[in-house]
Formats: structure tokens, C-alpha cells, sequence
């Protein structure tokens, strides 16, 4: 049997961070090599300050990382110039800043992983949402957080629209020619053509709607994560694939496609 993976949380002091320390260490085949966080805490494992040291201490196979996003992409790049593979959750990374840790990834053929959501759930809604854009030209999105979340909108929305731009060969969604606004950004802001809608309330964990139009019909994808729970059977999958890919690869659907859910 071969020995567990050794994984550090990075951000583990945070509420998904804690969430991730409880999936990694009740897995069969995985172990919690070190917590990292600016917060000092007793805990049962090693516990850094600083990524770097605890990369050279601790020598893991891999560090997942719910943090902010430029502090996501620092810590990835030092990942990897370790030899560790990144497990990236956090949102909000600039394009430069993934492409970036790509060509670190690649030159130091070392796998990594990026996902703006975890949950097997939203996966699925992205995809149902990709095969519906051709058909339907009409769509606007609606992602609801908790009012802790610091940016807008979130990954998975803005990756939701991507796919659908894809999936229309990149032309936007058609958009109702609103003539006059009594309220500036009631109809939200656009990404990849297509309308997004932010909420940020208590009470919320990750919910997102993709409401599709057309004459006389409606098609509404919902997806709600109700607690971090439902992002950990992804972050588990991905630890488990991320040290056989070929550098940097983006998306929870690229790592189902044995399980018949991605293209």
C-alpha cells in the first residue's frame, strides 16, 4: 500500500481551511502535513507562519490553498519551485497572475490545479449551462454568497459565462435593450457576454442561478451549497490527480472526465 499523501493547508485557521484540515485528515490515503496561517494555533500537526518554511520542514506532495487571491498565486509559484504540487480554491487571480503559475508549472514540470468551485453540484451546472447556450441566446446569471466573500463576481460565475461565450463560438448573449436606468447597476455587470448578477448576504455559503430565455420559455440551472462540506469530495480528487498533470490545469471538469460529467 502506498504511503499517504502529505498535504499542507494553507489558510488552515480560516472556516474552509478548518473544513479542509477535517476532510484531509479522516481520508484513508492522505495525511495533514502542516497548517499554515498568519493566525498562530495549537494543533496536532506542524503549524507555520510561512509557506516557505513549511515547504523545506515538512517536504509535503501537496498544499491547498483557500487564502486571497494574491496571496494564492505567491504561495503557488513558492509550491512549486519546491517541488509541491498547488491546489488552488481561492478566486479572484488575475489572468497574469494564472498564467504566471502556468509557466512556473510548466517549466518546472510540476502539476497544478486551479478551480473557482470544488462542488461536484457546480460542475454539473456549468456544464448543463455550456450544452444550453447554443440554443437558448438569452442567459443571465445570479451567484449568492455569504457577505464575507471579497470578490465579485465570483469564480464560478465568471467561469460559468466563459463556458457559455465557448459554447456560442464567443458570440455574447443577447441582451434586452434596457433604454432607461433610474438605478446605475441594476442590471449588474457583464463577463464573457453575459449578465451577472452579485448577492452578498449572511446566511449564504455558494448558490448560483443560470436563468436561460426564449419566446414563451424559461430554463433556470440552480445549483446551492448549503456547507463547505460539499466542496470536499473535489478538493480531495484533485489532491489525489494533481502530481500525474501535465503542468497547470484549470477546472474541476477536466479531472471527471472518466466519470462521464465533463466533454
Amino acid at each position: 500500500m502506498p504511503p499517504p499523501l502529505r498535504v499542507i493547508v494553507i489558510g488552515a485557521a480560516g472556516r474552509m481551511g478548518q473544513t479542509v484540515v477535517d476532510a484531509v485528515a479522516n481520508a484513508p490515503d492522505m495525511e495533514v502535513a502542516a497548517g499554515v496561517d498568519v493566525v498562530e494555533r495549537a494543533a496536532p500537526f506542524p503549524w507555520f507562519t510561512q509557506v516557505d518554511a513549511a515547504f523545506a520542514q515538512t517536504r509535503p506532495d501537496a498544499a491547498v490553498d483557500f487564502t486571497t487571491a494574491d496571496a494564492a498565486a505567491a504561495n503557488a509559484l513558492a509550491a512549486i519551485a519546491a517541488g509541491v504540487s498547488p491546489v488552488i480554491g481561492t478566486t479572484g487571480m488575475t489572468a497574469a497572475q494564472v498564467e504566471a503559475v502556468r509557466a512556473a508549472a510548466a517549466a518546472a514540470r510540476v502539476g497544478a490545479f486551479v478551480a473557482p468551485n470544488f462542488a461536484l453540484g457546480a460542475v454539473l451546472m456549468m456544464q448543463m449551462a455550456r450544452l444550453a447556450a447554443p440554443h437558448l441566446h438569452h442567459v443571465e446569471i445570479i451567484e449568492l454568497h455569504h457577505d464575507q466573500k471579497i470578490d465579485a463576481p465570483s469564480g464560478t460565475a465568471a467561469r460559468t459565462a466563459d463556458l457559455i461565450a465557448q459554447a456560442r463560438g464567443g458570440r455574447p448573449a443577447v441582451d434586452a435593450p434596457t433604454e432607461r436606468f433610474t438605478l446605475e447597476g441594476v442590471r449588474g455587470g457583464v463577463t464573457g457576454g453575459v449578465r451577472v448578477h452579485s448577492v452578498r448576504l449572511p446566511g449564504f455559503v455558494a448558490h448560483q442561478e443560470v436563468i436561460f430565455g426564449g419566446p414563451g420559455q424559461t430554463l433556470t440551472i440552480r445549483h446551492d451549497s448549503t456547507s463547505r462540506e460539499s466542496f470536499m469530495p473535489g478538493v480531495l480528487l484533485a489532491v489525489r490527480r494533481v502530481r500525474a498533470l501535465p503542468g497547470l490545469v484549470v477546472g474541476l471538469e477536466h479531472l471527471l472526465v472518466e466519470d462521464g460529467v465533463a466533454p
